[in-house]
């Protein structure tokens, strides 16, 4: 599966499908949810939210 058949399908509500795009965003996410040498889970945990909300919000 291509990534935009992944993104309809996550798009649609497909929990599996969201999954697979959190885990493959995860890496850059976990990145930029360090501050100060240490994760900020907080921030991680609202990055994963804004992650899903831009899901269902991207035009295909």
């Amino acid at each position: 599966m291509n990534f935009e058949q992944l993104l309809l399908r996550a798009k649609q509500g497909d929990p599996k499908s969201i999954a697979d795009i959190l885990n493959m965003y995860q890496p850059l996410l976990l990145k930029y949810s360090v501050i100060d040498d240490r994760l900020d889970e907080d921030l991680y945990q609202e990055q994963c939210i804004t992650l899903i909300r831009a899901i269902k919000l991207f035009r295909i």
